[in-house]
């Protein structure tokens, strides 16, 4: 968007911000405004910062932006000419309160809505002589940022009442930044946008004068809603480098769901949705609400985003009628599945034009259009859905070396993981990892699997003084259930899937039974969808149930055909579990009475509750604490490869419980997609071999993610 009209309206606020006009000239001619017109009913402000001059750059807050952009202006009905962007050297402190004061402030009415968000660093820095005014702010691109003694930043207490104090009660704020650094090294793949506090630095006098201004002269008129990337100040915000390009964990994940949802589900589902993204991305922060509204978890997504058009997977960015080809935005598929979205996957318009992927770089694709009708030629902005997706069938593990190993140590890794290549690939440096092999740092010659973000995974650590070559053989099983839960992951599409069905979880008891969480697909050909729920006792963390609990899940079939089920999952440990679906024959039925997996089957409209609870057996949760991850895949045909690949390792005992431990997983995940290839019978396109690649068709699978905490 333009923004040369700016500076004929700028001079208004000088006085405010305590410039002169040659100062304000003399901050070069990077700061426009937004061409709105007086009724402008949606203002959005974006800003992101990558190159810092004094500090290291970031590399995913122009991105972030983007993602923004390209939500607010095809799903929530913002124009183009109302979106003003400020990033890298546009991006000042002042500039950031001129923008909100005449962007914002002049332009929003009430009843208007307004959206600003701010992707860089934060930091922590001193406002008074005594060491505990220290408040959080955001750090612009002001040259003097970083200069050990006056720092321009922009505090988080400026910005907030900045917000407050415009003529509107829609305005939301997204931050994805945070304030305090982790003391611990920064882990592989994954950068925090946190600055260490300053023990010298002063914040610069214009600042504070400016917010005690404003204080004075800007009361709070409306009850802002902040979104925060971090839910406590000792979090970090983080960014990830994915396939070819990096973006923040929380901006990747929040514009990704709100792609999928509809305006019927809640923020609590919402805040549920992108904890669990982010959990499954290797990030260990946990997204966090500030509000002054009363109940806020109930609160539906539409009172805080406004949101017009049908769910998508993605949008028309360009096209060429001559070579039929479109050029289209992947933001709406889940940050993991569009890693791995290959040549053959299919979209559709919502007037039924298809479009068949050809190339893929990072978020955006080249397509081939198919089937166009000629009276309705495809036009950029065109909503785009899911209807066949084509993953690869050589799919590993990336793994990055943690920055703490020696170069010995280094090469032995390279060498050890050179023995698994089918199961685990080193990452690259301009590669996303999914995991990270390093050195505990309390005790520096143990070797352990960790998180992107940093977390050492439960029971992988090694013993001390362990060589690097047989920690790899030690860890080489944890490596092949982390891969199959990738791959089971993969499957994920509650937004796309065309198979009518709604999953409750439950905690029941011999009285009444209560949902934990609930997860349904779309039920009619426009995406349109009932409320999912989620019951939690913190907004700001995935659900939670209490130890002991006995548990079920209820699969309603909303449908006219029959369905299949199947769970898999992993515990905190990564540890794989998977549902055994065991069936005791009778004596009158057979003299062999040697148990036998069955298929779980749900008949249209129909109802099915599992595991079954009764006296002798049941789902019944550990008297310890831990986090579970569940995917509950549905087919409609049977699972003829998965009931055998579990049933060849495993026979029940008198006292297991219906969802235990997993032996092989990745020959179950690797049969589970075989079964969804298997029952989707798609006409395979020609530059797409089935030897390489599963082919999935949304219409005839659905598979759910339930992520909770057991407390």
């Amino acid at each position: 968007m333009k923004r040369r009209a700016f500076f004929n309206r700028i001079g208004s606020i000088l006085a405010l911000l305590g410039l002169t006009e040659a100062e304000w000239l003399t901050l070069g001619n990077r700061y426009y405004q937004a061409l709105a017109a007086p009724t402008s009913r949606k203002l959005a402000l974006l800003v992101g910062i990558n190159e810092y001059s004094q500090i290291p750059a970031l590399s995913g807050c122009l991105t972030d932006v983007e993602l923004q952009t390209e939500l607010l202006t095809h799903r929530f009905g913002f124009t183009n000419s109302d979106i003003l962007t400020l990033t890298d050297e546009q991006a000042s402190r002042e500039f950031i309160e001129a923008a909100i004061l005449d962007h914002l402030g002049k332009q929003a009415k009430a009843e208007d809505l307004v959206l600003f968000h701010f992707s860089g660093y934060g930091t922590r820095v001193k406002t008074g002589n005594s060491e505990e005014t220290v408040e959080n702010a955001l750090v612009p691109i002001d040259k003097d940022t970083y200069n050990g003694i006056v720092v321009n930043y922009l505090l988080e207490a400026t910005l907030l009442k900045l917000l407050r104090s415009l003529r509107t009660n829609q305005v939301t704020a997204v931050l994805d930044t945070s304030y305090q650094l982790r003391k611990t090294p920064q882990p592989s793949g994954l950068r925090f946008r946190s600055r260490p506090e300053s023990q010298t630095a002063k914040l610069t006098v214009k600042e504070l004068e400016f917010l005690n201004t404003i204080q004075t002269q800007n009361p709070p008129i409306n009850n802002l809603t902040v979104l925060q990337a971090t839910a406590t100040p000792e979090q970090p915000a983080g960014e990830m480098l994915f396939s070819g390009f990096s973006a923040g964990l929380f901006t990747y994940a929040l514009t990704q769901y709100l792609w999928e949802t509809t305006p019927s589900r809640t923020i609590q589902v919402l805040f549920s949705h992108v904890s669990s993204s982010v959990y499954k991305l290797g990030g260990e922060q946990q997204p966090g609400l500030l509000t002054d509204q009363k109940n806020p978890q109930t609160a539906l997504i539409s009172q805080i985003f406004p949101l017009e058009s049908n769910i998508a997977q993605a949008v028309v960015r360009s096209q060429d009628e001559e070579s039929k080809t479109a050029q289209i935005w992947l933001g709406g598929l889940p940050p993991h599945v569009c890693q791995y979205y290959g040549v053959g996957s299919k979209l559709t318009t919502l007037s039924g034009e298809q479009l068949i992927v050809k190339s893929r770089t990072g978020l955006t694709a080249k397509t081939q259009i198919i089937n166009q009708n000629p009276n309705q030629p495809l036009q950029t902005g065109q909503l785009l859905q899911e209807i066949v997706r084509v993953l690869p069938r050589n799919i590993n593990l990336i793994v990055a070396l943690g920055g703490g190993l020696e170069r010995i140590e280094r090469v032995d890794a390279t060498s050890a993981f050179a023995a698994i290549t089918r199961k685990v690939n080193i990452a690259a440096s301009e590669q996303g990892a999914d995991y990270v092999f390093g050195k505990l740092q309390d005790t520096p010659s143990r070797y352990s699997i960790f998180s992107v973000g940093g977390e050492p995974i439960l029971n992988t650590a090694g013993e001390v003084g362990e060589a690097v070559k047989v920690a790899i053989q030690r860890l080489t099983p944890k490596f092949s259930t982390l891969l199959a839960a990738k791959l089971w992951r993969l499957t994920e599409n509650e937004g796309s899937s065309r198979l009518p069905v709604r999953v409750s979880l439950e905690m029941v008891s011999k009285i009444s039974s209560r949902i934990v969480m609930q997860r349904q697909t779309r039920v009619d050909s426009n995406g349109g969808t009932t409320a999912n729920k989620t019951i939690s006792t913190s907004l700001t963390s995935v659900p939670t149930v209490p130890i002991g609990s006995r548990m079920q899940y209820r699969v309603e079939n909303l449908g006219d055909r029959p369905i299949y089920l199947m769970l898999v999952g992993l515990n905190n440990n990564r540890s794989a579990v998977a549902f055994y679906p065991w069936q005791i024959p009778s004596e009158e039925e057979t003299t062999n009475n040697k148990p036998y997996l069955q298929e779980v089957l749900v008949a249209p409209g129909q109802t099915l509750k599992f595991p079954e609870n009764d006296n002798n057996f049941g789902w019944l949760l550990s008297t310890r604490a831990f986090f579970a991850e569940h995917q509950l895949i549905i087919s409609t045909s049977p699972f003829t490869q998965t009931l055998a690949a579990l049933r060849s390792v495993k026979y029940p005992t008198a006292d297991q419980q219906p969802i235990s431990p997993l032996v092989n997983d990745l020959e179950v995940a690797q049969s589970l997609l075989q079964d969804l290839h298997n029952a989707s019978k798609v006409k395979v396109d020609t530059n797409v071999s089935t030897n390489d690649s599963y082919i999935l068709d949304v219409n005839n699978w659905a598979s759910l993610n339930f992520s909770f905490q057991v407390v």
